[in-house]
């Protein structure tokens, strides 16, 4: 089994909250604004995929933990570069783990990184 630690993020992890979508398999989002990321602690059932939203006006490069190997949770770097306005999934998180995630083109940015806890 592999953890990844993330820097900064809230302690306490929040439950999905938006089911369903993504491919057939349900979906948790989370939004990207001028303040950082929305939801920085979250868990999820394995298989499940989560989108990240940007709803700021600069881009964001989101990128599984470790910077800048990236090979934690390679599902999370299908995200990848968001403009403002655009939204992607992940692949399928289906291994119990903890993914790290930040946005490569901010990495010591805390309120853009955070963890996804599959459970």
């Amino acid at each position: 089994m592999l953890t990844a630690v993330s820097c900064g993020g809230d302690s306490s992890p929040t439950q999905p909250t938006n089911p369903g979508g993504g491919s057939g398999g349900q979906t948790v989002t989370i939004t990207i604004t001028a303040s950082g990321a929305s939801q920085r602690a979250v868990t999820i059932q394995p298989g499940m995929r989560v989108v990240f939203v940007n709803n700021d006006s600069r881009a964001h490069e989101m990128s599984s933990d470790p910077h800048p190997s990236h090979e934690d949770c390679p599902e999370l770097n299908q995200v990848g570069f968001l403009n403002p306005g655009q939204q992607r999934e992940s692949g399928n998180l289906v291994f119990t783990r903890n993914c790290g995630f930040h946005d490569h083109s901010n990495p010591g940015t805390q309120s853009l990184q955070g963890t996804i806890t599959i459970r």
